[in-house]
């Protein structure tokens, strides 16, 4: 009987050693993939810096489309969007270059950056790829025709990424933007 309490406490020692190994890389592989995901969100804002000044973002063929689209449910809004289409219909999603820059109109007149939108139509994406589109690990969202907007299918991805999102960096709606600003030229 004296072994079996040396033998039991080894075995204890052995299983509780063993779950600690496994959280520790369990952690480990968390934050090496939170780590890459932010380091691919770093390389974003870098490329996209530039486009706080307006007129970097028009030189680089970003104009205005649609109005600042604000929700009156406590939702926040979604900005206003600045769209390059010729590459919203191109079939293909870049991180580095994103088909939409989403501003907030600020008091007194100007527009802040806040975020970017990745866009592409549903037909486009689907003629060259047989998967869903994916972007940071982020599924894009499908939005049927019949859209507030006139357009056919499309996939698309918030990322606040120049404001924090309370309800999530990849939501839709930010209720830290609103478009009670001036400023909104849609």
């Amino acid at each position: 009987m004296t072994t079996a309490r040396p033998r039991a406490a080894r075995m204890r020692g052995i299983l509780t050693g063993s779950i600690a190994l496994i959280a520790l890389l369990v952690l480990v592989g968390q934050s090496v993939a939170i780590g890459a995901g932010q380091g691919e969100l770093a390389r974003v804002r870098a490329a996209t810096d530039a486009f706080h000044d307006l007129a970097a973002a028009g030189d680089a063929g970003y104009g205005p489309f649609y109005v600042c689209t604000d929700e009156n449910t406590g939702l926040g809004a979604m900005g206003q969007h600045y769209v390059r289409g010729d590459i919203v219909g191109d079939g293909e999603i870049n991180p580095l270059t994103p088909e939409a820059l989403v501003y907030q109109p600020m008091p007194g007149g100007g527009l802040r950056l806040v975020g970017v939108e990745y866009v592409v139509f549903k037909a486009d994406w689907d003629a060259k790829h047989d998967s869903w589109p994916t972007i940071f690990g982020q599924n894009l969202k499908l939005v049927e025709a019949g859209n507030r907007y006139g357009l056919p299918d499309f996939y698309e991805l918030h990322a606040w990424i120049w404001r924090p999102n309370p309800s999530g960096m990849f939501k839709d709606w930010n209720p830290s933007v609103t478009c009670r600003g001036n400023g909104d030229p849609a």
